[in-house]
């Protein structure tokens, strides 16, 4: 490139320079006019005060530091905060939907947005016993795939998999190609699901993303926007535990008051509490009815069990009892 081509890009290099130093880390004129000559830029000190002006009138928070009889300028307030992105990366590393190599690349990204020695503090692993990274690399693909379906009210098409005993995978129902309309992502229990209208059973349905294979939008439009208007997408997740699916019950719960934590934790604030005696309160709530519900009902030791209706109550003891025959 011509140094006169250089020149004409001498406030985009000003701000590239300022997008590297936060209040701790300045750079004073001489370093600023240092680095743009090394970028093949001449500049006289007049023509950077006058650019610096212009990015303040553009928006850029540019402070002014004294360091001793040196002026050093910064930029001070941006986008995202230290304290944000932290938070943005953690959530990065704990996503099991996302692989390594894509967690990597998403975090790199996010630290640009910091200064150069704020970079430093993100460049710093979350440690979550037993949390292993999707080894799918198309998850981001198709992601943005059932975005732009949802977008453009258009079905799409997939392929399902799961794994075999010996921990390969196999695509469902021997290869079966599903046709849904998709209508909303969820992120519940460290996984990213579909919500998508099945025209085969005329209900919606949730499938994991990271399961979903050979996705392709057509230019059929969606079905099934009056089901799907009908659902509470809070509720849903509630009452569906690590988004299994069962019978929809109203289910009545009698909880330990020491459970009442864990109780609003699952359903929410606004679920209604009654008092049962001096050491219990009971709750009713919908809940589809799965093994993963009684699995989460005894982790509590009896500390939460359901008493009506009586199907449930019954359905929960052969549970226990299937437990123990199993040992």
């Amino acid at each position: 490139m011509a140094k006169s081509e250089n020149q004409k890009l001498k406030i985009l290099y000003l701000r590239e320079l300022l997008l590297e130093t936060d209040e701790d880390h300045p750079i004073t004129m001489d370093q600023i006019l240092m680095r743009l000559r090394e970028r093949g830029v001449d500049a006289e000190r007049k023509s950077i005060y006058s650019d610096l002006e212009a990015l303040r009138v553009y928006g850029m928070d540019i402070g002014l530091k004294k360091l001793g009889r040196t002026a050093a300028y910064y930029l001070g307030m941006r986008d995202f905060e230290v304290a944000e992105l932290k938070l943005l990366v953690d959530s990065i590393q704990a996503a099991k939907f996302l692989s390594e190599k894509k967690s990597l690349q998403l975090i790199k990204k996010l630290a640009a947005l910091s200064s150069r020695h704020e970079r430093e503090l993100l460049n710093r692993q979350l440690y979550v016993l037993n949390r292993d990274k999707s080894q799918n690399e198309t998850i981001y693909y198709a992601v943005d795939a059932i975005h732009a379906a949802i977008a453009n009210d258009a079905q799409i098409r997939f392929r399902y998999w799961q794994y075999n005993v010996e921990k390969e995978q196999e695509l469902r129902h021997n290869g079966k190609t599903y046709q849904v309309s998709p209508f909303a992502l969820i992120w519940d229990d460290e996984n990213y699901y579909l919500l998508a209208y099945d025209p085969e059973t005329g209900i919606c349905k949730h499938f994991r993303v990271d399961k979903m294979t050979h996705i392709a939008v057509r230019d059929e439009p969606r079905d099934g926007k009056e089901v799907f208007g009908l659902l509470n997408m809070s509720a849903y997740t509630k009452r569906n535990f690590s988004m299994f699916a069962g019978k929809e019950q109203l289910v009545t719960l009698r909880c330990d008051n020491s459970m009442i934590g864990v109780i609003i934790d699952r359903f929410g604030r606004s679920v209604s509490v009654t008092k049962q005696d001096d050491a219990h309160f009971s709750v009713s709530v919908k809940i589809a009815v799965s093994p993963q519900f009684f699995g989460w009902l005894s982790s509590f030791e009896g500390k939460v069990v359901p008493i009506a209706p009586q199907e449930v109550r019954e359905q929960y003891r052969a549970h226990l009892f299937n437990v123990l025959e199993s040992l």
